[in-house]
Order: C-alpha cells, then structure tokens, then sequence
C-alpha cells in the first residue's frame, strides 16, 4: 500500500505523452508498416524512463523549481528559454489534443468536429480552476490509464496478430517511406517535455528524497512503461486489423476495436480516442502554461493568474488551429506531434548537466550507467530534429 500511494507523478506524464498523437502515430505506422517499428517503442521507453529518472532526482535535491533550478544553476536566460521551450512544445501537443477531442466526440455524437473541439476547450478551461487540482488530475489519469490498458489488451489478443512476426519487429529496421510518421513515433514515444515536467509533478506530490527508491519502483518505470505497452498493443492490432490501409480516416482507425464488439467497437475506440485526448489536453495545458509562467518570473502556482492566462493560451492555439487548418485532421496531427521534437534538444541537454551537477545532486547524480543512456537519448532527439528537417526541405 505504501508503493502503490507513491504512483502518480509519472503517470500523468505518461497519460500526456499518450495522447491522440500517440495514438494516430501508432496505428498509422500499424496499418502501413505492419510490426517493423515496433522497436522503436522499446528504445524510446527506455530513454524516457532514464530521462524522467533524471528529472525526478532534481525536484528530490533542489528546493526549487525544475525551472528555478536551471536559472539558478545555468543562469536566468537559459531557464527562461527552458520554460519557453516548454510552452512551444505544449502548443504544438494542443493542435493533436483538440483535433482528437473533437474528432472523437464527433463520430460518437455526429455534428462538426470543430464545435465539440471548442465545447471540450471550454470544459477543459472551465475545470483547471477547480481547487485541488492535481490530486484530481491525478486520479482521474490513473483511472484512465487502467481502463485503456485492458482495453488495448484485449484488443491486441482478439485481432489475432502474427506474434511471431510481432517479435521480430523488435529487431530495428527502417521501411522506406516513414518519413514523419518515425520523427512522430519517437517524438510521441520519447517526450522530453513530459520527463521535464515530471519534477513539477514530484514536488507537486511533496515526495521526499529518501523516497526515491520506492518512487523509482512505484512509480517512475511503471508509469512510462505502461504507455509504452499500449502503443505497441495498438501498432500490433493494427498491423492485423488495417494492414495495408494508406492514410487511414479516423472512422477507419476505429476498426482497430472491431475485433471485439464490431460496429459498437467503434464506438468504443472514438470513446477512447476522445479519452486520450481530453485527458491529455488537459495535462498539457497546465503543463505548458505552468512551464512558460516559470520561465518567465511570474511563479508556478496554479492559483496565479498569469499562469491561469498561459494556460488559456495554450488552449486557444490547439483549438485556433484545428478551426482554421485545411488537410487530413490525420496528418494535421502527425506534422503537430513531429514539431515538438524540434525543442527537445534543449530540455535533454539541461536534464543532463543538471542531473551530474555534483554540488546540486550530490548521491543522487547520474551514476556511470546513467549518461551513456543520456547520450543515446540527446543522440535521438538530434536524429529526429535531422530528419524533420530534411523532411521539410
């Protein structure tokens, strides 16, 4: 009981980074793929637990602010850059947010995505104001967490993949023509934002530094790799269900649960679509408004104003941009998620000279394992940065 009371902090990091984007990003590289990148999910979760282990062990040393600490340490431009950077990202997380919330609601209830997109910015707005609100966020996200981890499950069994084919898309190969669906996959799988953003939540929580073991164990692995099995539970059901099916609708995505329950599986897949993406919406934009509010000076206290305004802001954007972006909602949100890598570099790199500051950290900094891990994953985001570029040009 005393491990299980310790989970939270990385759960809500893990139920931001497994959002819409995620989801879409899965099931398209599932359904045109089949199993060959699935092993791309098992690096990435390797490094998001090396990166949220970092950042857990900062919020447990300092007295501050993951943020504060980096101005501190670093100095005030590089912190303020740290929390802008942050806010960039939570942007770019709000455009595959609104886009999923309303897409979802609108399959189950009919209408224009565009309207559910702006009634779920509303609730969305109207909730983050309630007092105790981490603890509620907290809750609720576990809640979900469980309840899609069956869902997906139960999914990946009764679409009776080829498990043989499955493992061997552990072995790493590219296809030709992944293009931003590998730089979304990684940057959906590997969320430097949400590692950053894990500190807040530990402090948030009042964890203590004695507790970091139990942490680590409770919370920290769990957390990260439970989103991490659900996207590879989703690339395996797809890869059975819509092999072959290029540029896939949302309403043909959601055959991925007929399996199960046929035309009510759709239903049940939209449901947990627009789950996805509700609850990440509403994790990224506390996060994001958070975050910029810091780097600025204004505090990090969710009753301030200033941060109430960065939070609405966030908001605003993701649902600005689903009302007036043309296009496949589809890629809509695979370009969005494929653009927060861009920002990444920044977070790994402050993550990394802070988790090794002996004076800061002292017995909690990176031990000799920790950094050939960090190198790996600063290797990645700069691959992924590389390769959207050259996407572009």
């Amino acid at each position: 009981m005393r491990l299980l009371a310790l989970m939270g902090p990385a759960f809500v990091a893990g139920a931001w980074q497994f959002g819409p984007g995620n989801l879409t990003s899965a099931v398209q590289a599932g359904s045109r793929f089949g199993y060959s990148l699935i092993w791309v999910l098992v690096i990435s979760t390797v490094l998001m637990i090396a990166f949220t282990d970092m950042s857990v062990r900062i919020a447990l040393v300092s007295r501050d602010s993951v943020v504060e600490t980096v101005k501190r340490t670093l100095g005030r431009a590089v912190g303020g850059a740290a929390g802008l950077g942050v806010f960039v990202i939570a942007l770019m997380f709000s455009v595959g947010n609104a886009v999923g919330a309303g897409l979802g609601l609108s399959l189950v209830l009919g209408g224009s995505p565009v309207w559910w997109t702006f009634a779920c910015t509303a609730v969305v707005a109207t909730f983050l104001f309630t007092r105790g609100l981490y603890g509620v966020i907290e809750k609720v996200l576990l809640a979900m967490i469980a309840t899609m981890a069956v869902c997906f499950v139960i999914t990946a069994v009764l679409s009776r993949p080829d498990w043989t084919g499955a493992a061997a898309g552990l072995v790493p190969t590219i296809p030709p023509g992944t293009g931003l669906l590998l730089v979304a996959l990684v940057g959906t799988n590997f969320s430097i934002n949400a590692a950053f953003y894990t500190g807040y939540a530990s402090r948030e929580r009042g964890l203590h530094r004695d507790q970091y073991r139990e942490t680590t164990l409770a919370d920290t692995i769990p957390g990260i790799v439970a989103p991490g099995i659900m996207t590879a539970l989703v690339i395996i059901a797809s890869a059975a269900v819509l092999r072959d099916e290029q540029g896939a609708s949302l309403a043909e995505l959601a055959g991925v649960l007929e399996p199960i329950a046929g035309q009510t599986g759709r239903i049940i897949f939209a449901l947990g679509f627009f789950g996805a993406a509700f609850s990440s919406m509403l994790a990224n934009a506390t996060a994001g408004g958070t975050l910029l509010s810091d780097g600025l000076g204004w505090g990090n206290q969710l009753s301030s104003g200033r941060v109430r305004l960065a939070i609405l802001g966030v908001l605003a954007f993701g649902a600005t941009v689903t009302a007036v972006a043309g296009g496949s909602p589809i890629q809509l949100i695979i370009t969005a998620q494929a653009l927060t890598v861009v920002v990444a570099p920044l977070l790994g790199i402050l993550l990394v000279i802070l988790a090794n500051n002996r004076r800061l950290m002292g017995d909690l900094r990176n031990r000799w394992w920790h950094n050939p891990l960090a190198a790996l994953g600063l290797a990645a985001i700069l691959a992924t940065c590389y390769s959207l570029i050259t996407s572009f040009s």
